[in-house]
């Protein structure tokens, strides 16, 4: 079986803000080749990734809002800040 790779264009955001580089086709594709004695490592990794809670609409909002500023270079770094 043959992966596809994962562009390297732009990434691009779903519909909860959350930036996707590879389809759910490609995740099951990967899934199919790890080798069944380690299925129990990579669910304990994926399940970390689903939330104990669904974002309200304004949170949601707050994130794509916040990511458009990271985009767009208008955020300060950590060491630009006197944390003292």
């Amino acid at each position: 079986m043959k992966l596809q790779t994962f562009s390297q264009g732009e990434p691009r955001i779903n519909e909860r803000g959350f930036i996707m580089t590879a389809t759910r086709q490609q995740l099951r594709d990967i899934i199919d080749v790890v080798d069944s004695n380690e299925l129990g490592v990579l669910y304990q990794v994926l399940i970390r990734f689903i939330p104990g809670s669904v974002p309200m609409p304004d949170e949601l909002e707050a994130i794509r809002l916040g990511r458009d500023e990271i985009r767009r270079g208008e955020t300060v770094g950590h060491d630009e800040i006197d944390w003292s």
